[in-house]
């Protein structure tokens, strides 16, 4: 009896490149921010303005201690039909914009021979981070002494608070930049004018941009302060003026002018800094 052996079948083929299906199916978890929605950031504003409104409603909020929001409106249109508000504000615009110009052109100024060369630190650090640890407004006193009590002591002081920002800010920027570019430009054979020029100014754009935003918010601090003493204009002078009149109301006017252009001026520099550091890959971005 002779029997036929036949070569076993192959075995079929059933390894599915397992990595690969895995990597596929594998589902990418972003761990950052999700894109922020249009006006997003007015949404806290909107939610206390609703809260506002209904503790004035319901007589829960003292209308003596804290006007309900349509009395603040009504007393807006007022003092804009009569020329008064925009009397103020443009004072106070005035001293907010020249103190914020002499402020930023000297600390920025200040912060690049002190972080470029070290004679300029030597020179410049020790006695910018000494005022840094004096209240700018701890120097009224004297600078009155100095300078008396008209324009120009209300300008001086805006502007010392926003030199320290900006160099603070900028300084650190243009002393962070790591080493590995400094080394690169060197092997690359780069001037000292185009290292500056290609690799240090770019490096130390974002601080100050940083040092931009909070220095124009000191400035609104600074002013609403400066505007008390020997004012004749200004939001600041006529909130103290409400003040002494109970009028909460014209208080809160002020209030808000004040975080308008303070809302305002952020975005406007929030907006120049995604425009201008567009190459920059952030969270937030």
């Amino acid at each position: 009896m002779t029997s036929t052996l036949s070569a076993p079948a192959p075995a079929r083929t059933v390894a599915p490149d397992v990595d690969r299906l895995a990597a596929a199916d594998r589902q990418i978890r972003r761990l950052g921010l999700r894109k922020a929605f249009p006006f997003s950031r007015l949404a806290g504003v909107l939610l206390l303005l609703a809260v506002w409104a209904v503790g004035s409603l319901t007589g829960v909020i003292d209308a003596r201690k804290l006007s309900a929001p349509w009395t603040v409106v009504t007393t807006a249109i007022d003092l804009i039909s009569t020329g008064i508000l925009q009397e103020h504000v443009l004072a106070s615009l005035s001293r907010a914009a020249i103190g914020f110009a002499f402020g930023v052109v000297i600390g920025t100024a200040l912060a690049v021979v002190a972080g470029l060369t070290r004679s300029g630190d030597a020179l410049i650090d020790g006695p910018i981070q000494l005022k840094r640890a004096i209240p700018t407004l701890g120097l009224i006193p004297l600078l009155i002494l100095w300078l008396g009590i008209g324009e120009t002591f209300k300008i001086v002081i805006i502007a010392l608070g926003v030199v320290v920002h900006m160099y603070i800010q900028t300084h650190n920027s243009l002393t962070s930049i790591d080493n590995r570019y400094v080394e690169l430009a060197e092997v690359l054979g780069l001037s000292r004018a185009t290292f500056i020029r290609k690799v240090v100014l770019p490096g130390a754009m974002p601080g100050f941009f940083l040092g931009l935003r909070l220095s124009v918010t000191g400035a609104w601090l600074t002013l609403i302060v400066v505007e008390g003493i020997n004012a004749v204009t200004g939001l600041g002078k006529m909130m103290y003026n409400a003040q002494n009149y109970g009028q909460s109301d014209v208080i809160l006017v002020g209030l808000a002018v004040y975080g308008i252009f303070g809302l305002l001026s952020d975005s406007v520099l929030r907006y120049v800094e995604r425009r201008s550091l567009s190459w920059r890959r952030t969270l937030a971005r």
